[in-house]
């Protein structure tokens, strides 16, 4: 018997010698990703064009017009959901091709998902008998829910799209947000989301001076990566799933930046840089309970993070 031929190609699969921050991600990506976060990366930091994106994404569109076939990667299945839509809405804006007449199929099916006080539910009832995460219950008559209201909401207001089911849905995300006693990182992340889009500006900023306010107090975000241990995470969370001020301020632009200060944001800047891995990508520091859910999150996680970095001044 001989030896196999050489397969000159293998040695891709080594690693890459590369060095920068930006080439090491590049290298996770193509490794890793699936096509839609492939295009992003393009798109953001090759110079790749944004029609790539929109062909990636329409392949998680469903007949009714909404999003579903795990394009947020905790909800799988081909059942058309909330927080699929805000995955998909969130791709949209971040390429400027979040208008009226792109997003009007969505609009005219978020009728049908939203339940009777205005909001959307984290998981519409149609997931039962679909793969979701754990964490996320699935309910026969679920009440709507920051998580993805306001990601929609905001993402809509703040392309100056119109429609009319924004009226309630925007009414529901007010109260929803300046009625919050308690909260967890990722509603509050949802909530900046639509405080950083919706019109009324000035209404915004004293609701998130409130949202700052509780932020500190329940100290829900990190402010100091070196004591992360000593900053509690919720209940419902992983053990170690802690927020940093980089997950809620992704942009300087934010509502959000009033509440960190110059050194809180920097030393987070610092410690989301250096905990880029080996392979080039970034931890999921949740839940990962499924390997397709593991496989697709970390280059989710590192465009992110990338973003971030790059909005920050330090990409």
């Amino acid at each position: 018997m001989t030896d196999a031929p050489s397969v000159p190609f293998l040695h891709n699969l080594g690693r890459p010698r590369v060095r920068t921050v930006l080439e090491r991600a590049e290298w996770f990506v193509w490794l890793s990703a699936r096509p839609l976060e492939q295009h992003r990366f393009a798109h953001h930091f090759l110079g790749g064009g944004a029609d790539a994106v929109e062909t990636a994404l329409a392949a998680y569109v469903r007949p009714d017009g909404g999003y579903a076939y795990a394009l947020e990667a905790d909800v799988r299945g081909p059942s058309s959901q909330p927080l699929a839509a805000a995955a998909a809405l969130n791709v949209l804006d971040e390429i400027g091709r979040c208008d009226a007449a792109r997003t009007a199929r969505l609009r005219s099916h978020l009728p049908s998902l939203t339940s009777p006080d205005g909001g959307l539910p984290t998981l519409h009832p149609g997931i039962a008998g679909y793969p979701s995460s754990a964490v996320l219950t699935v309910r026969p008559n679920p009440p709507g829910s920051l998580l993805a209201t306001g990601v929609i909401v905001g993402r809509l207001h703040r392309n100056g799209i119109e429609d009319p089911w924004l009226d309630a849905a925007t009414e529901f995300c007010w109260q929803a947000v300046d009625g919050l006693t308690s909260s967890h990182p990722y509603e509050v992340e949802a909530a900046l989301a639509f405080l950083d889009g919706v019109p009324d500006r000035g209404r915004a900023a004293k609701s998130a001076q409130r949202l700052g306010e509780l932020v500190r107090d329940q100290r829900l975000v990190v402010t100091d990566p070196a004591r992360a241990e000593e900053f509690p995470v919720h209940p419902a969370y992983a053990a170690g799933e802690y927020h940093y001020v980089t997950d809620v301020l992704r942009s300087p632009r934010s509502l959000a930046r009033e509440w960190f200060t110059e050194q809180e944001v920097a030393r987070c800047l610092d410690h989301l840089a250096a905990v880029q891995q080996e392979d080039g990508g970034w931890p999921v520091l949740w839940r990962l309970w499924a390997p397709g859910s593991a496989a697709e999150w970390r280059p989710i996680v590192t465009l992110d993070a990338l973003r971030t970095l790059r909005a920050h001044g330090r990409l």
